[in-house]
């Protein structure tokens, strides 16, 4: 029986932020009613499906996706939201009008999260019906690219407890979460990279014994310069903030925001807090041409002046990363290109050469057949020549009678025969005239008798 296909629908019951000023659109997202999907679920077929069903999920799930690429503006995808610094982000995103695809490893886990949050005040029930929780790991880019959705924009934190309270975020997932954000046609993506990631420690005697089997056990990581240098390489746009977070609760939280560019030397600025960062970013994706390809520091500062972020923002001037890249990447394809073209002459002035050499030898084997045909033919006409002379020297000493003799001699059967003699008449004798005439050298001879009728 053919699935069975229903209609379920997403409406903000709020109105969003005035400064995000998103259409009041229906997005329409068709869930299969019975089957290896569940409507919350997307992509994540049972293991006892067969594998023919197990296909035709897959068109309709791509179908699906398909549909979700018409990109809400007001939608962002929170990459490891039960990350510490993940739930602020998340947080304040629906506190400024957005609407938020949270992206969890468990979905169960996360509804109880939302719930409680619910219950206890964190988040109103208005923006719960703005909170959109999607299953999705670090384990591949095409998973989460369907778990991104309709999102236009995308925010992962690189950091020590940014995977779930306890596990880490490193530089290779978020660049899985990079690589699904090309896939899903995401406009922006905001990176925020922090800096405690490699001197994490709650100064606990356990820490020796992780900080062992995670280096036991972990991958390994690319530096923020290898990690910058992918993502330059995609087409997405980007934002890249370096900072050292640290709690609400601390003092630097009172601290204003400084945005400088990028350093090369480790300075000891003030960290930020977790809820300031997410407002930065929430800044960021109200107007992403202040931030877009950029890569900032971001710290505080007890003498830094209030200033807007966008304002922060807009005296940073663009990552040249991307700009090097694209001229040589420009460059290697020229070059590429004028190495193939090379490559082709060459092979064509090769096929050349061999077929010139090929007509030579050809050229030169006609003109030995044609040498050897004129030695034949003048050694012929010698023969011919000398058979002509030896001919004609035979043909002056050759005489009839010698000829006739020498038949005479030898065959007596080659003899000539001469004819018989008639008898005269008796009657009348008459006087006659006898003439001899030899012919053919004497082979022959003619007689003619003149008889007189007198």
């Amino acid at each position: 029986m053919a699935p069975t296909l229903t209609s379920i629908s997403f409406l903000p019951s709020t109105t969003p932020h005035s400064r995000l000023s998103p259409k009041n659109t229906r997005l329409t997202v068709f869930a299969k009613q019975a089957g290896p999907f569940s409507p919350f679920q997307f992509g994540k077929p049972k293991d006892d499906a067969s594998s023919s069903e197990g296909s035709q999920n897959d068109a309709w799930f791509w179908a699906v996706i398909w549909e979700l690429r018409r990109k809400d503006p007001g939608t962002v995808f929170v990459a490891g939201a039960t990350g510490q610094a993940g739930i602020r982000i998340a947080q304040t995103l629906l506190r400024e009008g957005f609407s938020v695809r949270a992206g969890v490893p468990q979905i169960g886990a996360a509804q109880e999260l939302a719930r409680v949050a619910a219950l206890y005040k964190i988040i109103s029930n208005e923006e719960l019906k703005r909170l959109n929780a999607v299953e999705s790991t670090f384990q591949d880019a095409e998973s989460i690219a369907k778990a991104i959705g309709n999102a236009s924009k995308v925010v992962v934190t690189i950091g020590p407890t940014e995977n779930g309270p306890t596990s880490e975020v490193s530089t290779l997932d978020a660049l899985q979460v990079i690589e699904a954000a090309q896939l899903a046609g995401v406009g922006h993506v905001a990176i925020i990279y922090d800096g405690n990631i490699a001197s994490s420690s709650t100064y606990n005697v356990l820490d020796g014994f992780k900080s062992f089997f995670n280096n036991l056990f972990s991958q390994p990581q690319l530096s923020v310069p290898e990690f910058l240098q992918k993502v330059v390489e995609t087409d997405v746009r980007y934002t890249l903030i370096k900072t050292s977070l640290t709690e609400d609760f601390s003092p630097e939280s009172s601290y204003n925001l400084v945005v400088s560019a990028e350093r090369s030397t480790d300075t000891d600025d003030y960290k930020v807090a977790k809820s300031q960062i997410a407002l930065v970013v929430a800044n960021v994706f109200s107007d992403t041409s202040a931030a877009e390809n950029k890569v900032v520091e971001v710290f505080t500062s007890p003498s830094a002046p209030s200033r807007p972020v966008n304002e922060l923002f807009s005296a940073i001037p663009e990552d040249g990363r991307r700009k090097v890249y694209a001229e040589a990447f420009a460059k290697a394809k020229a070059e590429e290109e004028a190495r193939i073209a090379v490559e082709k002459a060459s092979e064509a002035a090769k096929n050349l050469e061999e077929e010139a050499k090929k007509l030579s030898e050809q050229e030169a084997k006609a003109a030995s057949l044609a040498e050897d045909a004129q030695e034949k033919a003048e050694a012929a006409g010698a023969s011919v020549e000398s058979f002509m002379s030896k001919a004609k020297e035979i043909g002056s000493g050759l005489s009839w009678e010698k000829l006739s003799s020498q038949i005479s001699t030898t065959d007596p059967k080659l003899r000539p025969v001469k004819p018989k003699e008639e008898p005269k008449p008796k009657a009348k004798e008459t006087e006659s005239k006898t003439e001899v005439r030899k012919m053919f050298g004497g082979l022959f001879q003619q007689e003619t008798i003149y008889i007189d009728d007198d």
